[in-house]
């Protein structure tokens, strides 16, 4: 039987600080709790901060992985990955921001094609630009995670986003609130956010989830979701992730999963 490819998962936003990088993250641990083979891919190419969020640096990244298929040097996927855990990989971004702009788009949707036959899940970081390279991104992958915040800009942004989305009948995508990026931003209601951006909020990560050490977290490349305590010290946002990550793997995927493993 032929086996089915994992599910590719793009997480944007229509700016930019609304708390993609550590939500990514955050997936990729209760992804790897379950049970999924998951690779984050660091698709912000010109300032992507996965692998210094992990300590977990890389020779080999997203720039050589494209340089070497284009010049036929590119043999084997597990070249330009680095292992997080038993469960995790990373594909990181350029060291060098100015390889961004020599990266070809067609070579990232290889990539993620490549990566959905050896993942379970893959996580896909991105910028908040309408660039070819996102636009590409978004295409490809399976499944959309938009992330924003109770912010002015933000909902204006998310607004027209999503009115874009609308036009070219794309509906594979969800929403999620976070609040726990900035909890001192109360600007509206839920309800109102949702008349503001003309469409459901899917999840809400809430405030409560804010973590004030989180930069001992990212210093010691620590994943929060991964800590022992997680589960009960942040109950409910952990009971939130796990719905995000188990709706967006999706039951056909999950039915799939368990029937290779019986």
């Amino acid at each position: 039987m032929k086996r089915k490819t994992g599910k590719s998962i793009c997480l944007f936003s229509g700016k930019g600080g609304v708390g993609k990088t550590v939500l990514t993250l955050n997936l990729a641990g209760i992804y790897k709790m379950i049970g999924k083979k998951v690779l984050i891919m660091d698709l912000d190419l010109s300032s992507g901060g996965i692998s210094l969020a992990t300590n977990k640096p890389s020779e080999k990244n997203i720039y050589t992985l494209v340089d070497d298929h284009n010049n036929n040097r590119f043999r084997n996927f597990q070249d330009y990955v680095v292992k997080y855990t038993e469960k995790i990989d990373i594909l990181a971004s350029p060291k060098d921001p100015r390889q961004a702009s020599k990266i070809d788009s067609k070579y990232i949707e290889i990539a993620i094609d490549k990566a959905e036959y050896l993942y379970d899940v893959v996580l896909i970081d991105t910028n908040h630009n309408l660039n070819e390279v996102n636009l590409v991104i978004l295409d490809a992958v399976k499944s959309i995670l938009f992330v924003m915040n109770n912010d002015p800009m933000d909902l204006k942004n998310m607004k027209s986003l999503l009115s874009i989305f609308r036009d070219l009948k794309k509906e594979n995508y969800k929403i999620v609130l976070n609040n726990a990026r900035d909890p001192m931003k109360k600007y509206f209601t839920l309800f109102d956010m949702k008349n503001i951006i003309k469409a459901n909020i899917d999840y809400v990560i809430s405030e409560e989830f804010y973590v004030k050490n989180i930069d001992n977290y990212i210093m010691n490349g620590e994943i929060i979701t991964l800590q022992k305590k997680a589960a009960s010290v942040f109950n409910k946002d952990y009971t939130t992730l796990m719905k995000i990550a188990t709706d967006l793997y999706g039951k056909e995927e999950q039915e799939s999963h368990e029937e290779e493993l019986s």
